[in-house]
């Protein structure tokens, strides 16, 4: 099922990238090859793992460009084989991930037919939290008043 965004966009300024992820996110829930898992390693490390059975490193790229990491193959059909029964699919693919900000791929590597791209988040000091130190009078500087007790 898909959503049409259209009557949304009229009455909104500036959020259209709001339902741009909107519709990614829908059609990504339709595709389902190739098949991955997403792995929170820590609070700010995190790991994709796809399954790519039948692909070699050179039939696979991976980019990054504006918060969307992109993993593609173009596999070439050979026609030297014939297959009784072909279960494991190595078709083309193109899938996309959407990344938080400050989000970068550390790294990529094969491992058990199996491609995992390694992220962390590296949020930059400016934005993390920090103490301020609180001008004032010490304990030292400070006069009682007397006061009569009730």
């Amino acid at each position: 099922m898909r959503y049409d965004w259209t009557p949304l966009w009229k009455s909104t300024i500036g959020v259209d990238h709001l339902f741009d992820v909107l519709d990614e996110v829908q059609r990504t829930a339709e595709e389902t090859y190739p098949p991955y898992n997403i792995e929170r390693l820590d609070e700010n490390r995190f790991q994709i793992s796809v399954a790519l059975a039948g692909f070699t490193p050179n039939e696979v790229g991976l980019t990054v460009q504006q918060n969307v990491l992109t993993l593609e193959s173009h596999k070439a059909e050979k026609d030297e084989k014939t297959f009784l029964y072909r279960g494991m699919a190595t078709r083309s693919f193109k899938r996309q991930f959407t990344l938080a900000d400050h989000v970068e791929v550390k790294g990529a590597h094969f491992e058990n037919s199996l491609l995992v791209i390694e992220l962390q988040r590296e949020i930059p000091e400016a934005m993390k939290p920090r103490r301020i130190a609180i001008a004032g009078a010490s304990a030292g500087q400070v006069k009682q008043i007397e006061g009569k007790a009730a």
